[in-house]
């Protein structure tokens, strides 16, 4: 099989990982099935006790999944992936991989309102404490950290609202302190960030996300190194078994050959669309890294490649006037969902931050009038004048 290392990423997107059956096929095999085949006895032992490498069943080893997961670590720069079957499942195996009873993680409390509920209603039940703090205030994060702590764990860009951190900055704090910087790394994809080139040691993927690309599947990914990652993550997925389909992992395949120019392509619209939204008089503030007035432009020009799809506003008139505007949006799909080729919309406070507490919301800067958007490929022409007839109505 070719080495890519040393080949640009977009290069490592359409070819790492692939190795071609005996067959010769162009497009990568599909292997459906749940178990392989012995040419005897004495090969299944060594093949199970991992004296022999090789397929066993697909819970824990399938040509497809694998190929996947040697395009994603090659566009990311670490030595191994594993698959898992949604980002929540990547979370959880990382977590469950590398901590035990009694561990600590400090978090940001600007990350997914379903990670939030993870840290804090499971892993609490299985002696795993959190420390929620403010994702750019590296003081905070100092603060925090106890010498039971093992793992930082942030999103950057944030959800909803884009707020960054400085990644270097906190991989110096978290290795000086013996910790685990885990980055992840959904919003921006290896396109726009590579956190492990930063310091981090581990990168996290919601692959239904902009891996995909097009909504299609579910599916999660860690990256890291090949003890970490490659010993303990994949140890709990082999016994514990969040497995990432053949099929699904198929489909990854075809969203990473696109994803460079798909990544442009978000950029592009969701910054136009962000400096239109500042000047309408019903917003009140808008969240993207690529504007001027974000609190950490600077950071993002020097820390990623680009700015992302993700815009979120504040508009006047709280969560009556925000479901106003929802609603009336011919382009825009109301949905969770985001990294898609089609535009969405979603209101934060009421889905993917609404079983948070009206307390954990407001530490968070989710408020009621906050509209996240995940800026598609449609037209962005087409896109602004749907959110300027919902402005005006």
């Amino acid at each position: 099989m070719t080495d890519y290392s040393e080949y640009e990423l977009a290069t490592r997107a359409v070819r790492a990982g692939q190795q071609r059956s005996d067959e010769g096929e162009h497009s990568e095999a599909i292997y459906p099935t749940s178990s392989f085949v012995f040419s005897s006895a004495a090969e299944a032992a060594a093949r199970f006790s991992g004296d022999q490498p090789g397929n066993i069943y697909s819970r824990f080893t399938n040509p497809t999944v694998r190929t996947f997961e040697e395009r994603l670590a090659s566009m990311e720069g670490g030595q191994r992936c594993v698959a898992t079957s949604s980002g929540m499942s990547a979370i959880l195996a990382t977590c469950a991989g590398l901590l035990e009873a009694g561990d600590h993680i400090v978090s940001s409390r600007s990350i997914f309102g379903t990670t939030t509920l993870l840290f804090s209603n499971v892993l609490s039940r299985f002696g795993i404490e959190t420390t929620f703090v403010s994702l750019s205030d590296i003081n905070s994060w100092e603060a925090a950290i106890r010498p039971e702590t093992r793992m930082l764990f942030l999103e950057t860009p944030s959800n909803p609202l884009t707020e960054l951190c400085d990644i270097k900055q906190l991989s110096a704090l978290a290795h000086s302190h013996g910790c685990l910087l885990v980055v992840d790394n959904c919003f921006c994809t290896p396109v726009l960030q590579q956190p492990l080139a930063l310091g981090a040691d581990i990168v996290i993927h919601s692959a239904t996300k902009y891996l995909d690309g097009q909504g299609r599947c579910i599916g999660g990914a860690v990256v890291g190194d090949d003890e970490r990652v490659g010993r303990d993550v994949y140890g709990f997925l082999r016994t514990a078994g969040p497995t990432m389909s053949p099929f699904n992992a198929w489909v990854f395949l075809k969203g990473l050959e696109t994803l460079s120019l798909r990544m442009q392509a978000h950029c592009s619209s969701a910054l136009g669309i962000a400096q239109w939204l500042e000047t309408q008089a019903a917003v009140t503030r808008v969240y993207h890294p690529g504007l001027a007035s974000h609190p950490q432009h600077e950071l993002a020009s020097r820390q990623q490649q680009g700015y992302g799809g993700i815009v979120s506003f504040e508009l006047q008139g709280g969560q009556q006037a925000a479901w106003s505007l929802i609603d009336s949006l011919q382009i825009f799909s109301i949905t969770a969902n985001l990294g898609d080729a089609k535009s969405t919309v979603t209101h934060p406070a009421t889905t993917t931050h609404g079983r948070l507490t009206a307390e954990q919301r407001e530490e968070a800067g989710i408020s009621d009038g906050l509209i996240r958007l995940a800026v598609g490929l449609e037209d962005t022409h087409d896109l602004q004048n749907d959110l300027a007839a919902g402005l005006s109505a």
